[in-house]
């Protein structure tokens, strides 16, 4: 059984694309294609028009593809500062450059507007939201191109997914390109461009955000006949 068939997707520069469907659509491995965890047996991946191969994580985000998982993969017991220089720690003849990191987070979160209680505070403490904020803040640091967000307001509340809307809006607007997986449609209209709907691991289609409703996009995933189903195929 084939996870994912005869999938095309584009991606631009300072546009959020939503990947949506119902569970077992194929979304989560279409991300995962893009991101390097999983290797397509066909099929290419360009970037800038030019054809990449992924052979792993460390590779897509060496390309500037960069991927934030809903389990957010941080680690609990270190500080903010520490989650977002991970693995890429600033040296100076073998020492940490503790200032510099410091200084290069605390501008980075401000810029984005995430508000957290201060940078050395251990990521156990933050909420749901300040944790994504920092997640996705650690994405974008190393200068991400493109950004794959997995359910990005999945589990928080109202307040807490403004603030995570709104920084997707932020990064959009900083000329990122973003590719986000939601269930939730009202965030998908708050913050898509277009959006791609996926059934049975093939495309239905791919729609501006404006010019259909949730009605609309709920008819394309079910394969409910009707004037959405026919915009999406077109």
């Amino acid at each position: 059984m084939r996870a994912v068939h005869d999938l095309s997707l584009e991606l631009f520069a300072g546009q959020v694309l939503a990947l949506v469907g119902d569970n077992g659509a194929g979304k989560s491995t279409a991300l995962k294609m893009l991101a390097g965890s999983l290797r397509p047996d066909a099929g290419s991946i360009a970037l800038d028009g030019e054809h990449v191969r992924l052979a792993g994580p460390r590779a897509a985000r060496a390309l500037g593809i960069e991927t934030v998982y809903q389990d957010l993969a941080l680690a609990d017991t270190l500080e903010v500062v520490q989650n977002v220089f991970s693995g890429r720690e600033l040296t100076r003849h073998g020492f940490l450059r503790r200032v510099e990191m410091t200084k290069q987070t605390e501008s980075l979160l401000e810029e984005f507007r995430v508000k957290i209680p201060s940078v050395f505070a251990q990521i156990s403490s933050l909420s749901g939201g300040q944790r994504q904020g920092c997640a996705i803040s650690r994405a974008v640091s190393g200068g991400s191109r493109v950004l794959l967000l997995d359910e990005p307001t999945a589990a928080l509340g109202v307040a807490e997914r403004r603030n995570v809307l709104e920084l997707i809006k932020s990064l959009r607007d900083a000329g990122i390109g973003i590719l986000i997986i939601s269930h939730n449609l009202p965030d998908v209209f708050e913050v898509a461009d277009r959006i791609t709907v996926l059934r049975r691991g093939e495309r239905v289609g791919t729609v501006p955000a404006g010019d259909v409703d949730a009605g609309d996009l709920v008819a394309m995933i079910t394969g409910a006949s009707g004037n959405a189903a026919a915009a999406g195929n077109s």
